[in-house]
C-alpha cells in the first residue's frame, strides 16, 4: 500500500496539543525543531506546507502556572494571549534555523462564514505558500466565543485544506492512528490501515474524549477527513512523534491510517456552503422538494417548505431538513426568516401578492446550494 501523500503537493499539517507540549509539561521544543526540520526538507522538494498548531492555551497554561484547563471563558482567553507569544516564538526560532519565514495567522469561524473575509484569507494564504514562507495558523482564542469557535484544530484543519483546495490534511497525534476499538480498553483492537474517508462505520470505531490538554479526540479526526474530502483531500492520522513522519509519507510509505477522498470534488464555492459551523436556521421540507434537490438538482421554492426555524436574514446559510428531520442541503437564502414563514408552501407566483415585491422565485437558487 502506497501513501496517499505520494503525489501531494500542497499539505496540511496539523499537529495538537499534547504533542506540542509534551502533555502539558511546556513546549517541547525537540518535536518542534523535528517537524520543522522535516517541513523545511519538502519545502525543498517543492512541496507547499501549511500547519495548523494547537497548543496556546496549554504553553499559558504552563506559563501561569495552572495546572488545570480553565473551564471560564476569559481565562481561557487569557491562557490563549500568554501562550501563543511562546507559542509563535518556538515556530519562528526552529523554522529560522533552516532559512525559511514563519507567518500567524490566528482565525475565529467568523472569518470563514463570510464570504469576502474568506476570500481574503485564501489569498493571503496562497501567497504566502508562494514567497515560500510557513504560515502557522492556529484558532483565535483570545476573542474566540463559544458560538464562533470551530471546537477543536481537526476541524480548522480541515476547513484550511478546503479553503487552499491542499492535496491532504496531515493530523499528527499522540496514537499511531484509528483503531477498530480503544487500544486503552481493547487488546484486540486493531489499526485501520485504510479505509474511505467518510465511512459511516469509522464514525462508530471512533469516539471518547482527547486529552485533559486538548479538546480533540479520534472522532473529530474522522469527522476532519470527511469534511477535508469534499475538496478533494485525502487525510492522513499519524503519530506525531514518528521519526521523519512527514518526510516518509510524501516519499511514499504508508504510515498510521490514511482515509481516501472519493474522486468527487465539491466546487470551490459549494464548499464554502458546506462548511458553516453556525447557521442561521433550518427550513423542513415536503418530500417532493427534498427529492427535487437530492435527484433532480432544483432550486428550492417556498412551496416545498412545511416548517420554518431560526431567526435569519437574506444571504445567510440556512440547513435543509428532509421530512425526517435529516440535513440533506444547505444554502444561502433569498428571503428573511419572516418572510419566509409567510411565504412557506406557496406557489412562486404568489409571493408578490403575499409579501408585496418579490425578490427571488426561489427559496434558494440551485447555484447557492449544496448536497451534503
Amino acid at each position: 500500500m502506497k501513501s496517499v501523500l505520494a503525489n501531494a503537493k500542497r499539505l496540511v499539517v496539523k499537529v495538537g496539543s499534547s504533542l506540542v507540549t509534551a502533555d502539558g509539561s511546556g513546549l517541547d521544543q525537540a518535536a518542534i525543531a523535528s517537524w520543522a526540520a522535516q517541513i523545511a526538507a519538502l519545502n525543498t522538494l517543492g512541496r507547499e506546507v501549511v500547519l495548523v498548531s494547537s497548543g496556546a492555551v496549554a504553553e499559558g497554561m504552563q506559563r501561569l502556572g495552572w495546572k488545570k484547563r480553565p473551564s471560564a471563558l476569559h481565562e481561557l482567553q487569557a491562557a490563549a494571549a500568554v501562550g501563543q507569544m511562546g507559542l509563535v516564538q518556538m515556530y519562528e526560532s526552529c523554522f529560522r534555523q533552516h532559512r525559511l519565514h514563519t507567518a500567524q495567522i490566528l482565525l475565529t469561524h467568523d472569518d470563514l462564514s463570510d464570504r469576502g473575509r474568506y476570500l481574503n484569507s485564501r489569498s493571503t494564504l496562497r501567497t504566502l505558500l508562494d514567497l515560500k514562507v510557513i504560515p502557522i495558523i492556529n484558532e483565535n482564542d483570545t476573542v474566540a466565543t463559544d458560538e464562533i469557535r470551530f471546537g477543536d484544530n481537526d476541524t480548522l484543519g480541515a476547513l484550511v485544506a478546503n479553503l487552499i483546495e491542499a492535496d491532504a490534511l496531515v493530523i499528527m497525534t499522540d496514537q499511531p492512528g484509528l483503531y477498530t476499538a480503544d487500544p486503552r480498553k481493547d487488546p484486540q483492537a486493531a489499526l485501520v490501515s485504510e479505509a474511505r474517508a467518510g465511512d459511516p462505520e469509522l464514525e462508530k470505531m471512533a469516539g471518547g474524549a482527547g486529552s485533559a490538554i486538548g479538546r480533540g479526540g479520534m472522532l473529530t479526526k474522522i469527522l476532519a477527513a470527511k469534511r477535508a474530502a469534499r475538496s478533494g483531500a485525502h487525510t492522513v492520522i499519524a503519530w506525531g512523534r514518528e521519526p521523519d513522519v512527514l518526510v516518509r509519507l510524501c516519499q511514499g510509505e504508508a504510515i498510521g491510517t490514511q482515509l481516501v477522498a472519493g474522486e468527487i470534488k465539491t466546487a470551490a464555492r459549494k464548499q464554502w456552503l458546506a462548511d458553516h459551523l453556525q447557521l442561521g436556521g433550518r427550513l423542513q421540507l415536503d418530500a417532493g422538494a427534498a427529492k427535487a434537490l437530492r435527484e433532480a438538482g432544483k432550486s428550492l421554492l417556498p412551496i416545498g417548505v412545511k416548517q420554518v426555524w431560526g431567526e435569519f436574514e437574506r444571504g445567510e446559510v440556512v440547513a435543509c431538513l428532509d421530512p425526517e428531520g435529516r440535513e440533506i442541503a444547505r444554502g444561502l437564502v433569498n428571503y428573511s426568516a419572516d418572510e419566509t414563514r409567510r411565504i412557506t408552501g406557496r406557489a412562486s407566483q404568489e409571493i408578490e401578492a403575499v409579501l408585496g415585491y418579490v425578490d427571488e422565485p426561489e427559496l434558494i437558487h440551485r447555484d447557492n446550494l449544496v448536497l451534503l
